[in-house]
């Protein structure tokens, strides 16, 4: 009787609201050059918890997501299948993000991937400030290009940036997708589509995503290889998917990779070249952030 009478009451009486969660979930491997970078820089962009799930990692990536684990801002998920089936994968983390963390935004992020807003301090007061109505933010992306002695200091040699990053078909880099949280998502292969909401409704233009694909030719050489022979290992993955991951697969086995990394490396003199033609744009906002979160890994700073 009582029990019940405390059910009516508390139905009576205004209840606390929760405050918004931005949840942010990455989908890693072998990235522990550049993840701790990843979750310190977002938490300062207003990121409240990450769901990450380590792709059979072997270097001391599992190491620093459980140290956030520890710290209670991150929900650990292993996930030992190599057949780099994504889309389940976030889909996974996102429909999580929305009914066990109380996720009001999520953004599902690749560890080389910085988020910036355009008009707001933060990403999470970007997010707040958007339209009741919109429920889907597309974000530009643009690629930072790999400097000569740039191998694990991507945070402060790193600076150039592409004014227009193209894809390995030549077209223009195709923007990821961030999402309010909703239990019934579906998240496209790739982070770049969502599906789920009765009324879609997506804005651009309020977020740019700073992109590091190559940072030192052992990363890119690993991320290619084990990417490469996943994508081999899952006969239901539509051939469409991971197009350049497959192409740079094929270099590898022939041993043309390094010789195609070389290509995408930049020297002193090219780099100089870039900025004249103003093919390259110089931008240091991420390393004076780090600098000032003072990041104990050895990124350069």
């Amino acid at each position: 009787m009582f029990s019940g009478l405390k059910r009516v009451l508390k139905g009576l009486l205004p209840q606390k609201r929760k405050p918004p969660q931005l949840v942010m979930t990455l989908l890693l491997r072998d990235e522990q050059d550049i993840v701790r970078a990843n979750i310190e820089f977002h938490l300062a962009q207003g990121v409240d918890f990450f769901i990450a799930m380590d792709n059979k990692s072997v270097d001391s990536t599992t190491e620093i997501l459980k140290e956030y684990e520890q710290r209670g801002v991150l929900h650990y998920i292993y996930q030992g299948d190599d057949d780099y089936n994504q889309s389940a994968w976030v889909t996974q983390m996102a429909k999580l993000a929305a009914t066990e963390f109380d996720a009001t935004w999520v953004i599902n992020n690749d560890a080389d991937e910085f988020w910036w807003p355009v008009n707001q301090p933060t990403l999470k007061e970007e997010l707040e400030a958007l339209p009741a109505d919109v429920n889907m933010v597309e974000g530009d992306r643009y690629n930072f290009v790999p400097v000569e002695g740039s191998a694990e200091q991507f945070a402060s040699k790193m600076i150039y940036r592409e004014k227009v990053s193209l894809n390995p078909r030549g077209n223009p880099l195709p923007p990821k997708v961030a999402h309010r949280g909703i239990p019934g998502i579906t998240v496209g292969q790739g982070n770049h589509s969502v599906w789920g909401f009765k009324k879609p409704k997506a804005v651009s233009g309020v977020i740019d995503i700073q992109h590091f694909p190559l940072r030192s030719y052992a990363q890119f050489e690993n991320k290619i290889v084990k990417g490469g022979q996943a994508y081999e290992r899952n006969p239901g993955d539509p051939k469409n998917t991971g197009v350049g991951w497959r192409r740079l697969y094929e270099e590898y086995k022939q041993g043309n990779l390094p010789a195609h990394y070389k290509q995408e490396e930049y020297s002193p003199e090219r780099l100089k070249q870039g900025l004249e033609s103003g093919e390259l744009l110089v931008e240091e906002r991420l390393p004076t952030l780090l600098k000032g979160l003072n990041i104990k890994d050895n990124m350069g700073l």
